[in-house]
């Protein structure tokens, strides 16, 4: 099925808030806990969204990079740190663009590990989810039901119609309170010492490269070829996107920014198909920063979790999915050894113990094959 470049329709609309349920809680704590300003925080993301929806023609998601935003987050980094670690980012994603070392990456990773990454990816979003259901387990199932007899309809997509849940369980709540006034705000001009940037590499930038050339790069590559055959994205595209974005947000107030598997497939899963999803996203976004920006921080604490963890549950789930591909003989070990290594540790050391045993077992039976007479 052909897709036009841009649709501007409750389905985009729909897939646009497909990614909520990881992007609420980490946008929570990076404004409530580490103290960025909510105009540039949302006006920077909600340009990126609609800069790579031009660019790209088909829904890409931005997200928080998770390392830096957790360690961000559990530290109580400061924002010019937050700022710095963007700007690292930035510096180093463009290099692997310009060389084209992720590209080189990517071929040497088999579709065994990439299913693995999805699948840790997947069982990680249903842990969350599981926890956020849990805070209104009637309330959450029901959203789980709007989803599944919702998801496909053009009139009342499922996504919308939970926001619109959400927004009624506040009131019901009495948290209205919490949502001031409308009145403009600018993004703030900002910055950082050039200290801080070798600080925060060393605290969190170093361990994020793994998970970001692997979730938000090699993976939402593979996505976009299963999704959008005709119109393949390289590596090395995403990888120059991630670097010229984190290059410039930090100067404006924005956070670390990258692509994901995660945010992809949300979006998808709830109706997102043409780059219209991006631009919808994006002028929401530049909306709530520039009017809302003085009551953000209240208005995303007191949404109800259940429902974003019913939205989560199902993106899990969904990514999951794409391991029934797997051949017995062949993928089953490497994808393995991925998941259960990114689950007791990580998934930067997970990609690396399953690869090694992907390029171990392609030697072993190169060599045996040799060996034969």
């Amino acid at each position: 099925m052909k897709y036009k470049s841009f649709e501007f329709n409750l389905r985009e609309l729909a897939g646009s808030m497909g990614d909520f349920g990881t992007l609420f809680p980490l946008a929570i704590g990076y404004i409530a806990v580490n103290g960025l300003d909510p105009a540039g925080f949302l006006v920077m993301m909600g340009l990126a969204n609609i800069a790579t929806g031009l660019i790209y023609r088909l829904p890409m998601p931005i997200e928080p990079m998770k390392v830096l935003a957790v360690v961000a987050i559990a530290q109580h980094w400061t924002p010019d740190m937050v700022y710095a670690s963007g700007f690292a980012m930035g510096i180093i994603w463009l290099f692997f663009g310009v060389t084209n070392l992720v590209g080189w990456i990517a071929k040497i990773t088999p579709q065994s590990v990439i299913w693995g990454i999805q699948v840790t990816l997947g069982i990680l979003l249903a842990i969350e989810a599981f926890k956020m259901l849990s805070t209104g387990w009637l309330l959450g199932s029901v959203s789980l039901v709007i989803i599944l007899a919702l998801r496909q309809s053009r009139y009342a997509p499922a996504a919308i119609v939970l926001v619109i849940l959400g927004a009624v369980m506040v009131i019901i709540n009495g948290d209205v309170y919490h949502i001031n006034p409308p009145a403009l705000r600018l993004p703030p001009l900002t910055g950082f010492r050039i200290q801080e940037i070798w600080q925060t590499l060393l605290l969190a930038g170093f361990a994020q490269i793994p998970l970001t050339i692997t979730n938000a790069t090699i993976s939402t590559t593979a996505l976009i070829k299963t999704f959008w055959p005709e119109k393949p994205i390289s590596e090395k595209q995403l990888s120059l996107s991630q670097g010229i974005m984190n290059l410039v947000v930090p100067f404006f107030g924005g956070m670390p920014m990258c692509h994901g598997a995660g945010g992809l497939a949300g979006q998808y899963y709830f109706g997102a198909r043409t780059g219209g999803t991006n631009i919808i996203e994006g002028a929401i976004e530049i909306c709530l920063g520039l009017f809302f920006a003085a009551s953000i921080t209240g208005l995303f604490s007191v949404f109800p979790l259940a429902i974003l963890g019913a939205m989560m549950l199902m993106v899990g789930v969904e990514l999951i999915k794409f391991a029934r591909g797997v051949r017995l003989n062949i993928d089953l070990l490497p994808m393995a050894a991925t998941v259960i290594v990114s689950l007791l540790s990580n998934m930067a050391v997970g990609f690396i113990a399953g690869l090694g045993i992907h390029h171990t077992i392609r030697l072993f039976s190169r060599r045996t094959r040799q060996a034969d007479p």
